[in-house]
C-alpha cells in the first residue's frame, strides 16, 4: 500500500500582484516623470498565495500543497484562482464579499518605478468550513502566512490552530497588523524589523547594542511572549538567528552573496521552504539553514528572471539618455573600440576618459566589425559579452554598438563634447575628426600603457613554445 504524500496546508491573505513592465524611452513633458511605453503585463499571486507557490515548487511531487483562504469571485479573485491551479496548488475558497486586494508594479529595465496598492480594508474573519478544518487535521505542516486582512483572526481557526500545534509543526510568517501566532507554535519568521515591532515593550530602555545582538534580543522576547518553540528572525543579506527554546546560544545562519536589488518574496520563499522541509520530518535547525539558501536562490532566480523580462536598451533608448544628460547640462565623453578580452590599458584609458566630463559612452566594434578589423577567429569574446564587462565598470556610463569599421556614423547621433582615443595617434589621423568637429566637439588623446594590447595578449596565450619539462 502506498503511503500518502505529507501534506503542506497554507493558510492566510491572498493578493493579486500585476506587473507592468516597458521600456522608458522619454520624459513626459507634462512632469519630470519617465514615460513607460508599451508595457507587457504579468500576474503573480501575492501574500500565502505566493508562499503556496513556492511550498509547491519546492515540495515537488513529493508533498501536496493546499491553500486555505477567502477569495471573492471577481475578476482578480478569478485570476488568482487559475494561477495557482495551474502551479498544482489545491484551493479551498473560504469565501468574502470584499474586493480581491491588487497591488501593481511598474518597472523598467529590472526596476521598480512606481507601486500601486488597491489593497481593501481588512475583512470580517470568516469562519471555517469542514473541508478546510479536515484540511488542517490532515495536514503534515501547516504555514500561517498572515498579511494583517484577518483570515487568522476567527477565534475559531486561533482554537484548531493552537490545539494542531501541540502535534504538527506549525510555522508563523507574522505581520505587524496581523493575529498574533497561538502558542506552540513551531517556528515563527518574523524579518529584523517586524521583529523589533513585535517586541518593542520587552526592550525598551535598553543600550544600544550591535544589529544581530539586537536582533537577538528582540527573538528572546518573542520567544516568551508568543511561547513559541522557535523565532527565526529574517535579516536579507545577513541571513538568520534562530532563537530557540532550550537556552542554548542563538544559531547564526549568513546569507549567500546575492546581487539583486528586488528581493520580494524572500520572506515567503524561507518560511514556504520551512514547511515543506518540518512536513518530511527534518529538525528545525537544518530545515532553517535549507530555506536560507533556497530564499537566496529564489532572490537570485527571481532577479535573472528580471532582468531576461526587460526590454534590452537599443541605440534609441541610448541616445535618448544620452539627450537628457546633455539637456540637464552634462559634458558628453565618447570613445570607442573593440575591447577584445579587456586589459589594464583599457581601463586606464577609460578611467582618464570618464574624468574629462559627466557621462562616458563607450562605442563598441560587432563581432563582425572586428573580424573585418582583425580577421579571423577575432573577436575573442562576442559584443554581447563585451558591452555586459564594459557596462560592469564604475567609469562607464552607456555602451553602444556600432557595425562600422570606424564610429562616424554612431558619433553623428551622439555628438559629444569630447571624443577620446588611446595610442599613439595624432588628431589629424583619426577618421572621426570631420564628425566630431562639425558638431563643436573636440578630440583629446590620453596616454595608453606600453605593452598591454589584447591582440599581444591573444598572441602570449595562442604561442607554441614548447615548455621545458622535468
Amino acid at each position: 500500500m502506498t503511503a500518502a504524500r505529507p501534506q503542506v496546508v497554507v493558510i492566510g491573505d491572498v493578493l493579486l500582484d500585476e506587473t507592468l513592465e516597458g521600456p522608458v524611452l522619454r520624459i513626459s513633458p507634462e512632469a519630470p516623470v519617465p514615460v513607460v511605453s508599451t508595457p507587457g503585463q504579468h500576474y503573480t499571486p501575492g501574500g500565502a498565495g505566493l508562499a503556496a507557490l513556492l511550498a509547491a515548487n519546492h515540495a515537488g511531487d513529493d508533498q501536496a500543497v493546499t491553500l486555505i483562504t477567502a477569495l471573492n469571485d471577481d475578476q482578480a479573485g478569478t485570476n488568482l484562482l487559475s494561477l495557482l491551479s495551474s502551479a498544482g496548488v489545491e484551493v479551498i475558497n473560504l469565501g468574502t464579499d470584499a474586493p480581491t486586494a491588487v497591488k501593481t508594479r511598474i518597472r523598467s529595465s529590472g526596476q521598480t518605478l512606481l507601486m500601486l496598492d488597491r489593497a481593501t480594508p481588512a475583512t470580517t474573519p470568516t469562519a471555517l468550513t469542514s473541508a478546510a478544518r479536515t484540511a488542517l487535521r490532515n495536514a503534515s505542516a501547516i504555514l500561517v502566512s498572515d498579511y494583517g486582512r484577518g483570515i487568522t483572526a476567527h477565534p475559531d481557526t486561533r482554537n484548531l490552530l493552537s490545539e494542531l500545534a501541540a502535534h504538527i509543526p506549525v510555522i508563523w510568517d507574522p505581520h505587524p497588523r496581523g493575529s498574533t501566532p497561538v502558542p506552540g507554535t513551531t517556528m515563527v519568521t518574523p524579518n529584523s524589523s517586524e521583529a523589533h515591532h513585535f517586541a518593542t515593550p520587552g526592550v525598551s530602555g535598553q543600550p544600544p547594542i550591535t544589529a544581530l545582538a539586537a536582533d537577538t534580543r528582540a527573538g528572546e522576547v518573542l520567544l516568551k511572549l508568543w511561547k513559541a518553540k522557535h523565532i527565526a528572525v529574517t535579516r536579507g543579506s545577513h541571513g538568520i538567528v534562530l532563537v530557540c527554546t532550550s537556552g542554548a546560544a542563538p544559531v547564526v545562519i549568513p546569507a549567500p552573496a546575492v546581487n539583486a536589488v528586488d528581493t520580494c518574496g524572500a520572506g515567503d520563499a524561507f518560511a514556504a521552504d520551512i514547511a515543506t522541509q518540518l512536513a518530511l520530518g527534518v529538525l528545525p535547525t537544518t530545515a532553517t539553514a535549507h530555506a536560507v539558501r533556497a530564499a537566496a536562490a529564489f532572490v537570485a532566480k527571481q532577479s535573472i528572471e528580471q532582468r531576461e523580462c526587460s526590454s534590452p536598451d537599443t541605440t534609441h533608448d541610448i541616445l535618448q539618455r544620452v539627450a537628457r544628460r546633455r539637456a540637464e547640462g552634462a559634458t558628453i565623453v565618447a570613445t570607442g573600440g573593440c575591447f577584445d578580452l579587456l586589459h589594464r590599458g583599457h581601463i586606464t584609458m577609460l578611467q582618464q576618459a570618464r574624468a574629462l566630463g559627466d557621462l562616458l559612452v563607450v562605442c563598441l566594434n560587432s563581432d563582425e566589425s572586428v573580424t573585418r578589423l582583425k580577421g579571423h577567429p577575432r573577436p575573442i569574446v562576442t559584443a554581447a559579452d563585451r558591452a555586459a564587462v564594459l557596462s560592469a565598470l564604475g567609469c562607464v556610463d552607456e555602451v553602444v554598438v556600432f557595425d562600422e569599421d570606424t564610429p562616424e556614423q554612431i558619433l553623428d547621433l551622439l555628438r559629444p563634447d569630447v571624443f577620446v582615443k588611446g595610442g599613439d595617434y595624432a588628431a589629424g589621423d583619426l577618421p572621426e575628426r570631420t564628425t566630431i568637429e562639425s558638431h563643436g566637439g573636440q578630440i583629446v588623446l590620453v596616454t595608453y600603457l606600453d605593452g598591454r594590447s589584447s591582440t599581444h595578449i591573444i598572441n602570449r596565450a595562442t604561442s607554441t613554445t614548447p615548455h621545458a619539462t622535468a
